[in-house]
């Protein structure tokens, strides 16, 4: 296994940034897991705590319950055993100011018919915001995604990315305080994919947000997570936990350091072990 370069001891401030801060976790996963209706076991029991602004990475091999983690994460499933909590609570207060939650999907899902605005100020009509209200937010979250220019473009005038980046908006609009990604970047070619990481990054630490992101590849996991968990599968469960010890917000110079080579060595070294993980308690 590759070990680590030691880590530099960090001034006063940078810790100041860098250290969650002592407030209640946005979500606590407690024993939770999934047993779905034809019996199989998504999820062995689940304990995990997520602080309040750090940005926690799901990876793992394909089937070992990154996407269900997240969906009960969302409250999009139950979990067949155990409980979630979110600020300390039920579900039933999350959309309370300071606890609003918004799930980012691998599509964006935008409505073909409608322009970028309308699409990205879609979930503030559902919640009866005024538009007198609603358009200074709209423009904003369109401005903090780069597409102030293309306001009025439909769907199909823009990129792949462009599309992710209203999907992105649409979830900023609601002023989230927890951001629910599921492996939003996938289909995109490296360079979109690295500069909307870029952004992401900056977005995340501007706006204090908690967010669990799902994806399957190491560079993108080292470079945007405080934390990683990585899952094995059948059924899934964590294997093991990196923390990523480098300052927030992030450049292409963490990219091209020798600690993030070393993290992602690692990180691909953990990744092989989870593959070979055998069957736990006979789920399928």
């Amino acid at each position: 296994m590759t070990a680590l370069l030691p880590v530099e001891p960090l001034d006063k401030k940078t810790r100041q940034m860098t250290l969650v801060c002592d407030r209640p976790p946005a979500v606590e996963v407690l024993s939770a897991e999934k047993v779905f209706a034809n019996g199989a076991r998504g999820l062995a029991p689940i304990d995990l705590s997520i602080a309040d602004g750090e940005f926690l990475t799901l990876i793992g091999p394909s089937g070992c319950g990154k996407s269900t983690l997240l969906k009960l994460i969302a409250n999009l499933i139950e979990p067949s055993d155990g409980r979630l909590l979110w600020w300390r609570g039920d579900f039933a207060q999350v959309g309370q100011e300071g606890r609003r939650l918004a799930f980012v999907f691998q599509e964006p899902t935008l409505m073909p018919w409608a322009r970028v605005e309308a699409n990205v100020r879609l979930p503030l009509e559902f919640a009866n915001v005024p538009r007198a209200m609603a358009d200074p937010r709209v423009a904003d979250a369109i401005a903090r995604v780069g597409l102030s220019a293309f306001n009025r473009h439909f769907p199909r005038q823009l990129s792949g990315g462009m599309k992710m980046r209203v999907s992105i908006a649409r979830a900023l609009v609601t002023s989230p305080n927890l951001l629910l990604m599921d492996e939003p970047f996938g289909a995109l070619d490296e360079f979109t994919r690295n500069k909307l990481d870029d952004d992401l990054v900056n977005l995340s630490w501007e706006r204090k947000l908690s967010t669990v992101f799902v994806t399957h590849s190491i560079y993108e996991a080292v470079f945007l997570s405080t934390r990683i968990i990585v899952m094995a599968a059948n059924p899934g469960r964590i294997f093991r936990t990196m923390t990523i010890d480098h300052p927030q917000p992030r450049d292409q110079g963490f990219r091209d350091s020798p600690r993030f080579a070393a993290y992602c060595r690692e990180l691909s070294t953990w990744l092989a072990e989870a593959s070979l993980q055998p069957t736990v308690g006979g789920g399928s």
